[in-house]
């Protein structure tokens, strides 16, 4: 994963339209706004907001500039994970390959150049399923979450600092629930692929 720290936006290609997103009530005026660390990956800061009646509140903010996460699918609809070591958990976790956007980078060649680094494949077969935020109540990061299919294997160039054990699963027993995930960006995008799936039955692809 590329840990540059791009400004946060909100919105892309990938994600739900501005009309989709409930953005009709007002927003809280920010009275105050300090920056109290910088990282590679991700800053915090420290908002003073003003709500209603009067109420002053205190929000801490992970500033993070958005990442994409992949699930390719080969032609016998198995799905490519990687076991990682997370060290905030002090756990392996098994996911789907993700990781963060470099600055102005586009979410699709993103997503392209972290399948290709962390699994050692290409696709030519892409379609963006949507976009979600991993953390709202304290993070600005912004997943943006593809399809890959029409495989083909290249090699592998994971970052220097990620030890990377690649697996592949049945689709089918993921959206089961059969095979143990408990890393939220995974979760949501098989649910994301499920929804994918029902509407390609209902066309007939």
């Amino acid at each position: 994963m590329n840990k540059s720290m791009p400004d946060a936006t909100r919105g892309s290609e990938s994600g739900l339209q501005p009309e989709s997103r409930d953005n009709h009530e007002p927003l809280p005026a920010v009275i105050s706004s300090r920056r109290i660390y910088e990282g590679k990956m991700l800053n915090l800061r420290v908002d003073e907001i003003a709500l209603t009646a009067g109420r002053v509140a205190l929000r801490e903010v992970v500033e993070h500039g958005g990442a994409v996460v992949v699930a390719a699918v080969d032609q016998d609809d198995y799905v490519y994970l990687v076991r990682q070591y997370r060290h905030a958990i002090g756990e392996w976790l098994l996911e789907l390959p993700a990781g963060c956007l470099e600055p102005g980078e586009k979410p699709l060649l993103a997503a392209q150049r972290e399948l290709r680094e962390e699994v050692g494949l290409e696709a030519h077969d892409w379609r963006p399923l949507g976009a979600f935020f991993s953390s709202p109540g304290f993070a600005s990061e912004e997943l943006h979450a593809f399809l890959a299919r029409d495989l083909t294997g290249v090699p592998q160039d994971p970052d220097e600092d990620e030890d990377l054990i690649v697996v592949r699963y049945p689709l089918a027993k993921l959206l089961e629930g059969e095979i143990g995930i408990c890393d939220g960006k995974t979760l949501a995008t098989l649910l994301l692929v499920e929804r994918e799936c029902r509407k390609a039955a209902k066309l007939g692809r």
